[in-house]
């Protein structure tokens, strides 16, 4: 954030003497870079839908645990072939602006995010081939194939339901949002800040104990922890590793939030030299996880081979450690290939990230070179274009993941998943087995089984190289209570302040 909109920030925490604020239990100051997009079909399912998800309710929600549990729908059936399901709303509710929240508003919602030319979520409703709305509280979803993902699916990044009478104006929703959420927009001022007031038709009003949220475009990450104990903000999120120790001695509550993410290294086997599959073996053996953990996480990390974390029912033991670090057995790979030090050369195209992004790479880049492979980093502005059109050899990513797992395993190496940088390419087994642990019902004894192996199938594809996991980093005032640990989200339901 500019200093400008920093010293704005100030001024609107502070009196004119000069102290701060006086503390009002029923205000969060929330500091967040804030997202451009309030149209949540437009935002996509990046991180910022925690910011969206202030003003819009989901169809469903996750536990702790990350199991489906009601939202919007209050509960959902399946018919005996599993190709289509019903979603039973919660009857009475209203958007903001008074309009109903029902069947038909859901399923122009989910019609919306199929068609609309800048949607960010048409890919991942792939599976939906038509839509009805059978009364005011059940609407139908009729699939292209058996899925029994779609009740995961259909949360927080995918299915964060708008009122149509404000969708009929897209461009005028996408910066004034208009849901059915825990708050309903009062103030905004792009790229500065927007203020909400807490909505009492949210069907979870009841416990929602904030009456105003205040969210402020964040400043530098150096000076957030200043910001936070001097009381101009109350919370923050995605605090930098390199600042957690001096958070926690300025007397701030720091708290590691659970994701279903890891940052990868992104490769295409579609070009030269990758398409050798010598080379990617080599850089599977080449990359030091552990040291990515120490030195970029400042220990905060995890080192990792797939994109689920321990304990989650995606994860599979199998692959634990599929790739050793081994230094000299990669050098030794790229020789017995025909490649001598430095003969290989390649373009590593990232975006801009300082901070973590920026230290990753840079030791990315150090320790291909230790293997002899030459990569010549390259930050580039509009990163987002060649990567997704799969136009770069070599890059990175991290994801916040998804609430269906095998939504992130397409994302990441189906043949049209939008992280595949080796777009068309998928290792071979993949596609049986992501098919038969879709077709497995939740509640299925053979779940978890057919999950894991569908992971272990995608984990030999050579597209990615996944290296640690970085929990969410939250930094508050001792005043806010906890937040629940929903992996990858941020609620604020059953929060308070204290006085």
């Amino acid at each position: 954030m500019k200093l400008a909109g920093f010293v704005a920030g100030i001024a609107l925490a502070f009196g004119a003497s000069g102290a701060a604020a006086q503390d009002d239990p029923s205000v969060l100051r929330w500091a967040a870079p804030l997202v451009p997009h309030w149209d949540p079909i437009v935002q996509g399912s990046g991180y910022g839908f925690n910011q969206t998800y202030l003003a819009y309710a989901p169809l469903t929600e996750i536990d702790e645990n990350g199991n489906a549990v009601p939202g919007l729908a209050e509960s959902w059936t399946y018919n005996a072939a599993g190709d289509q399901v019903t979603f039973h709303l919660r009857p009475g509710l209203t958007f903001h602006d008074g309009s109903p929240v029902n069947a038909e508003a859901v399923k122009r919602y989910l019609e919306r995010a199929q068609t609309q030319t800048n949607s960010a979520l048409a890919g991942d409703l792939t599976s939906i081939r038509e839509i009805t709305a059978d009364s005011e509280t059940d609407v139908t979803l009729h699939l292209t194939q058996v899925d029994y993902q779609i009740p995961l699916l259909l949360g927080s990044r995918v299915a964060q339901i708008t009122s149509p009478v404000a969708a009929e104006d897209p461009a005028a929703l996408n910066q004034w949002p208009v849901g059915a959420g825990p708050f309903r927009v009062v103030e905004y001022v792009p790229e500065s800040h927007i203020f909400f007031e807490k909505f009492d038709g949210y069907w979870n009003a009841e416990n929602i104990f904030i009456d105003r949220v205040e969210l402020y475009a964040e400043p530098e990450p150096s000076q957030l922890v200043a910001a936070l104990q001097t009381g101009v903000y109350d919370f923050a999120y995605g605090l930098a590793p390199s600042q957690a120790d001096l958070a926690r001695r300025a007397g701030l509550d720091v708290i590691a939030y659970p994701v279903y993410s890891a940052w990868n290294l992104s490769i295409n086997v579609n070009v030269p030299p990758f398409d050798n599959p010598a080379v990617v073996d080599a850089i599977r053996h080449g990359i030091n996880r552990q040291e990515l953990v120490d030195v970029v996480t400042f220990g905060a990390g995890t080192p990792t081979t797939q994109p689920f974390p321990a304990h989650y029912v995606a994860y599979d033991p199998q692959s634990a450690d599929l790739w050793p670090y081994d230094p000299a057995l990669a050098r030794q790979i790229l020789a017995d290939a025909g490649f001598g030090p430095g003969d290989i050369t390649v373009d590593f195209a990232v975006r801009n990230q300082p901070g973590t992004g920026q230290a990753t790479n840079e030791l990315l880049q150090a320790q291909l070179a230790a293997i002899g492979i030459n990569a010549q980093l390259r930050v580039i502005a509009d990163w987002a274009t060649p990567f997704f059109g799969k136009d770069l050899a070599l890059s990175t990513y991290s994801t916040t993941g998804r609430e269906s797992p095998v939504q992130t395993l397409t994302a990441h190496f189906g043949p049209r998943g939008p992280l595949n940088l080796s777009g068309g390419y998928v290792p071979e087994g993949f596609d049986e087995a992501i098919k038969l642990a879709r077709e497995t019902p939740l509640d299925s004894p053979d779940y978890a089984a057919n999950l894991q192996a569908a992971t272990r199938a995608a984990l030999q594809s050579r597209a990615l190289v996944f290296t640690f996991s970085l929990p969410v980093t939250i930094v508050k005032s001792p005043r806010v209570s906890d937040p629940p640990l929903i992996p990858g989200q941020i609620h604020l339901t059953g929060v308070r302040i204290s006085d």
